[in-house]
């Protein structure tokens, strides 16, 4: 990516841009996750940027990160990381090129480095978000990550990918603007049907070294799509699994808690001594997703039985915490063709049909995590009996 460039991006309340970094994804197996404990702590922690006279660069605010994107799950399927390539080479390649044998073959980091595109759209219907921006994505073949967080939505796209995304993106009703500056663009969508206010969306998708452009013509139809994504799961003997007993809610780091900044700073301690206790737990996190970045506080999916590690089970320090329970279904990808595209936004469709014809066409909400080898769908609890009839209404058509 062009690090000068910058593209703000509009569809209507949501804001869209490509975030200043390039990024890897690291597979890393269930067995072979307490080798990268360290590696891991050091890539939350650590200070990676200083100032012109080599002193470490503390952020504007305590609770900003240092890097533009990082990610960081754990899953029943697998330990997933999307962090900056250079962090990926220094952290991790070395103890890869250093374990076991029989673990090296089953680590990976991706060849393909990764555009990050941030949305916020605070106010829109979540599953029509998802759909608005990864329609035009799928029918041009893009194979995409979505992940989302508790302040925003994160698309992940292949780097030498990007000008096709933006055409794509084009050619479905949104247009660029130029700034004064010339340097970056307003994109909106003006026949965008997003006039809901719900919660947030989220993510599933593809396998990790997915090329950027499918070796089959891409589908011309929604419909077309759905078909065609559901029977590539059933071809690969993918079904959706889910596990009851893993509660799930989605949370954030307090922002403002105190005028000080010595305050600040030791609620934010106070923050990440109760992520790293997640993840150091025994046995680890059945499910756990960080998300970090430079300009919004740590936003976190985890089962609730984990609060308790959290000081004060997490008061005055993450938003959100007694929120409804959520329940992930997991669709394992790994078996799927390297070229697989659209799983988002045929999964994310087919929910959407369904849930409309049986809920009387009430707006529902919907969540996604991407990671390495897995598209997860988080649902709210007292929704999954519904949401699983609809993909069994899939199953019966395609699975």
């Amino acid at each position: 990516m062009d690090h000068c460039m910058s593209e703000s991006m509009t569809l209507l309340n949501a804001q869209l841009g490509f975030l200043d970094t390039h990024v890897a994804l690291i597979h890393i197996p269930l067995q072979a996750y307490p080798l990268f404990l360290q590696a891991i702590s050091q890539l939350l922690l650590r200070n990676g940027r200083h100032d012109e006279h080599g002193n470490p660069a503390l952020p504007s605010r305590p609770w900003n990160y240092w890097h533009p994107f990082v990610n960081v799950s754990l899953t029943p399927n697998e330990c997933s990381v999307v962090c900056p390539r250079q962090v990926a080479d220094d952290l991790f390649a070395p103890i890869i090129a250093r374990i076991d044998p029989s673990l090296k073959g089953m680590v990976s980091i991706s060849k393909e480095d990764y555009s990050v595109v941030i949305i916020d759209g605070e106010g829109l219907e979540a599953g029509q978000r998802v759909l608005d921006l990864t329609t035009p994505l799928a029918m041009a073949g893009i194979p995409i990550f979505f992940i989302t967080s508790y302040w925003s939505d994160f698309i992940l796209v292949p780097l030498k990918a990007r000008s096709k995304v933006i055409k794509a993106l084009e050619g479905r009703g949104f247009v660029f603007e130029a700034e004064a500056n010339g340097e970056a663009g307003q994109m909106k969508n003006p026949t965008s049907p997003t006039l809901m206010s719900h919660h947030r969306p989220g993510s599933s998708t593809s396998s990790l070294d997915a090329t950027p452009i499918a070796t089959t013509p891409p589908p011309t139809t929604l419909t077309e799509l759905q078909a065609r994504t559901f029977a590539k799961l059933k071809k690969a003997g993918v079904a959706p699994s889910v596990d009851t007993r893993i509660e799930l809610v989605t949370c954030a780091g307090i922002k403002e808690t105190m005028a000080s900044s010595q305050a600040n700073n030791f609620t934010e301690g106070k923050l990440q001594l109760g992520l790293l206790k997640c993840l150091t737990s025994h046995p680890p996190p059945a499910f756990f997703s960080l998300t970090l970045t430079d300009t919004e506080s740590a936003s976190v999916t985890l089962e609730k039985s984990l609060l308790p590690l959290f000081y004060h089970d997490g008061e005055d320090l993450l938003l959100g915490k007694d929120g409804p329970e959520q329940i992930a279904i997991t669709l394992d990808l790994r078996d799927l063709p390297l070229e697989s595209t659209g799983i988002v936004c045929g999964v994310a469709s087919q929910l959407i049909d369904g849930m409309k014809r049986r809920i009387g066409g009430e707006m529902f909400d919907v969540s996604y995590l991407s990671t390495a080898k897995a598209g997860h769908v988080i649902v709210y609890e007292d929704e999954l009996s519904d949401v699983m009839d609809s993909l069994q209404e899939a199953q019966q058509n395609g699975f």
